[in-house]
């Protein structure tokens, strides 16, 4: 079985989090490897009476740290050794809660680009009827052209066959209308791209059309899938607060129906569920979590690594952007 490295430093909440998620992921049947201070990963360890295998990074990339500057200052950082390890062979991919930046360089530096890949995206998954909905860039490309939002749809196409099952994939643009000449001229100039390319192109689309089966792939630039996400995730989790509060003022024989199904509802909707997102178009698996995330998210980001090395996303990727 190969392993996933962890970068256990990585994350609000590392290194107690981080161990604790690994521990349930290794449970779960995920070979983890934890990256970081080894002191610190061991007195956590013990706290859960487990032994997992410990790669010593006595080096922290913060949150406000340059990220490429920050990969050659602190070369045993725990996020540029857990990229190392999968670089040279011995891990078959990375997670991290950490600097979403320091990720992704040190998956593009060290780890490398998948040939062909203009640039890497962040894919996240959103819950819809039926099929979860993939959702890319969110957040790795502020910038992008029009070519890069075309391959987007590539990479999105595969990882949705890879991971989600879905054979022939629907893949949207996400715009301001869903008339063809709707956009800005990055929009318009990526439905010719997406249009005349390999995938199935449904279109343009709206933001409220991701909550639906419209599409299994929604491809835009970073700025604006960073932004939507974030703000779909606020609102479901003011929608969810709502729905406890209203509950208050109902008898306790109703309450106890009606919460349960509310309380499957809300594990549906939360990030923890998946735990990350993966970034695709490098040469093996790296999964971005959420800088906040509890066990919960890590132990699941975990798996979700793991299914994606199992499956060999990175090579399928490589073959069809090829």
């Amino acid at each position: 079985m190969a392993d996933i490295a962890l970068d256990a430093m990585g994350g609000d909440h590392a290194p107690s989090e981080t161990v604790a998620g690994a521990v349930e992921a290794s449970r779960r049947g995920v070979s983890v490897v934890l990256v970081g201070d080894e002191t610190a990963i061991k007195g956590e360890l013990a706290k859960h009476d487990a032994s997992l295998p410990i790669a010593d990074a006595p080096d922290v990339i913060g949150m406000g740290d340059d990220p490429r500057r920050a990969l050659r200052d602190k070369p045993h950082a725990s996020i540029s050794v857990a990229a190392k390890m999968v670089a040279q062979g011995s891990a078959a991919g990375f997670v991290s809660a950490g600097s979403t930046g320091a990720a992704m360089a040190a998956a593009a530096i060290i780890i490398g680009r998948i040939g062909g890949v203009s640039r890497p995206a962040i894919a996240s998954i959103w819950p819809t009827p039926g099929t979860p909905t993939m959702v890319l860039d969110a957040g790795a490309n502020p910038e992008v052209k029009a070519e890069h939002l075309a391959q987007f749809g590539i990479m999105g196409s595969v990882a949705t066959q890879t991971l989600l099952g879905v054979e022939r994939p629907r893949v949207g643009l996400l715009s301001n209308g869903e008339e063809k000449g709707k956009g800005r001229d990055l929009e318009r100039a990526a439905y010719e791209l997406l249009e005349a390319g390999p995938t199935r192109f449904v279109g343009n689309l709206e933001g409220r059309d991701i909550s639906t089966d419209k599409a299994d792939v929604i491809v835009t630039d970073g700025f604006t899938g960073n932004i939507f996400l974030k703000t779909t995730e606020g609102a479901a989790k003011l929608v969810s607060e709502y729905f406890l509060e209203a509950l208050s003022d109902l008898p306790a024989d109703v309450q106890e129906k009606v919460v349960p199904a509310l309380a499957a509802v809300k594990k549906r909707m939360d990030y923890e569920t998946y735990g990350g997102a993966q970034l695709l178009g490098v040469k093996a698996v790296t999964v971005i979590a959420h800088g906040s995330s509890s066990r919960v998210a890590i132990s699941n980001a975990l798996l979700m690594a793991k299914e994606g090395a199992d499956k060999d996303l990175p090579g399928r990727l490589a073959a069809q952007v090829s």
